[in-house]
């Protein structure tokens, strides 16, 4: 039997942009902001007025939730995805969720009222844009459910297959994120994340070589996310 892997921290890009005619497209391309962010800067904040839809050029971000005391990693976005997308239908046009750059980050905001208008139009658009949301509730329920049922193994082989498979495409990758950024994804303790990589590190499933995270075992990585 196939050993696959439900990822609890990103969803694969779905390309939407490609449904729209040139004339939308150049619609789009003459009402779009484009903004540098630095590493460790906000992107948008939760229950502030959404007034765009922001895609990511390039980069690297987090979105979360929080309450003024407490904050919750929701998914990692890498470029080519999208923020704000549930605003799209909130009642009071705000964000539903804050997110920042992971690493120094370019976006693309697109005018909501805009995007709404060529989702009212333009019907292989709008499906688009419904799978990109459901891809994004099927991770989230993912993501609580490893948050919930997974010891700290499971879930630090789910973030690693997550950040291989979803987000870098590759088995070694730059983690350029901090031990404590690793540390929220996990939701575990700083110090609980350290050792669970030197774990893996020992069991010859991962090699770290500075920033530089190569994944060895990724039969094994699986089957601890899986089972783990």
């Amino acid at each position: 039997m196939e050993n696959n892997h439900s990822c609890s921290a990103a969803t694969d890009n779905l390309c939407c942009f490609e449904e729209l005619t040139e004339n939308e497209i150049q619609l789009l391309e003459q009402n779009k902001l484009e903004v540098t962010y630095k590493k460790g800067e906000n992107i948008c904040k939760q229950g502030a007025f959404a007034s765009h839809i922001i895609y990511l050029c390039q980069g690297l971000a987090k979105v979360y939730i929080e309450n003024g005391t407490n904050s919750l990693t929701l998914k990692v976005v890498p470029r080519g995805g999208f923020i704000g997308l549930t605003s799209l239908f909130s009642e009071n046009n705000i964000f539903q969720n804050s997110a920042m750059a992971y690493q120094d980050s370019v976006v693309r905001m697109f005018d909501m009222n805009l995007f709404r208008k060529l989702i009212n139009e333009n019907a292989a658009f709008a499906s688009q844009i419904i799978n990109i949301l459901c891809e994004n509730s099927v991770q989230i329920y993912n993501r609580f459910f490893s948050l919930q049922h997974k010891q700290s193994f499971g879930r630090m082989a789910d973030i690693l297959l997550c950040l291989s498979d979803r987000i870098f495409k590759t088995s070694e990758f730059d983690l350029n994120i901090s031990r404590q950024e690793l540390a929220d994804l996990t939701g575990l303790s700083k110090e609980q994340t350290i050792r669970t990589l030197k774990s893996f590190k020992d069991d010859n499933f991962i090699e770290i070589e500075g920033k530089t995270l190569k994944i060895t075992d990724k039969n094994s990585l699986l089957d601890i996310s899986n089972y783990g």
